[in-house]
C-alpha cells in the first residue's frame, strides 16, 4: 500500500474506538466520587465569610466575633488611640509589616494600613490570636493602651501591633470590607 493511499474505515476500528470512549467514560464515572469529596462541605463554606452589624458600637467599644473558629476583634477607636497610633514611630515596631491581607505583602505597618483605610481610620479588624503561642489577647490593657497577652506578657498598641514582649508578629488583619455604613463583611 503507497503513502498517498488512504483506507476505509473497517468494523474493527469502529469497535476500537467505542471500547476506548467506554473506557473513558466509565474511568471518568468511577473517579467522579473520589473529586467530589474533596470539595468542601456546605458548613465550611458558611464559615467563609460572615456579615457583621457594627451600628451599635460607639467610639472606644470593641465587639468579638467569631469566624472560621477564631476570634475577630472589631473596635471603633477613640481619636486618642487613632492620635496614638499615627504618632508611632515604625522605628519603635517590633514588626515592621502591616500584616493585613487587603493590602501588599510588604505594606508599612503604618496605623492607616491597620486600620480599615482611609476615611474609616477608627475601624480595626483583626484576628484575636496572640502571634506568639496563639492566646485571645485581653482588649484595652498593656502599656499602650491596646491588647495584652497575660499568657507571656505581649503587649500590642492601638492599631495592634506588636510592641513589646516575645511575640513576634502584629495581629493579622483578614480579608474584609465594610459593605455598608454599619455592616462589615469578614472572609
Amino acid at each position: 500500500m503507497a503513502m498517498d493511499e488512504t483506507r476505509e474505515p473497517t468494523r474493527r476500528d469502529f469497535l476500537y474506538l467505542v471500547t476506548a470512549m467506554t473506557g473513558v467514560v466509565g474511568i471518568g464515572a468511577a473517579s467522579w466520587p473520589f473529586i467530589d469529596q474533596m470539595r468542601p462541605d456546605a458548613s465550611t463554606l458558611a464559615m467563609a465569610s460572615i456579615e457583621v452589624d457594627v451600628s451599635s458600637l460607639v467610639e472606644g467599644m470593641s465587639l468579638t466575633v467569631k469566624w472560621r473558629g477564631r476570634p475577630v476583634f472589631i473596635r471603633s477607636r477613640t481619636q486618642q488611640e487613632i492620635e496614638a497610633g499615627r504618632t508611632t514611630a515604625l522605628d519603635d515596631l517590633k514588626d515592621p509589616l502591616a500584616r493585613n491581607a487587603n493590602l501588599a505583602d510588604d505594606q508599612p505597618a503604618t496605623d492607616v494600613a491597620r486600620s480599615a483605610g482611609e476615611g474609616k481610620e477608627k475601624w480595626i479588624v483583626m484576628i484575636g490570636v496572640c502571634t506568639h503561642l496563639g492566646c485571645v489577647p485581653l482588649e484595652q490593657a498593656g502599656d499602650f493602651g491596646g491588647w495584652f497577652c497575660p499568657c507571656h506578657g505581649s503587649h500590642y498598641d492601638t492599631a495592634g501591633r506588636v510592641r513589646k514582649g516575645p511575640a513576634p508578629e502584629n495581629l493579622a488583619i483578614p480579608r474584609f470590607q465594610f459593605i455598608s455604613q454599619t455592616v462589615v463583611r469578614i472572609g
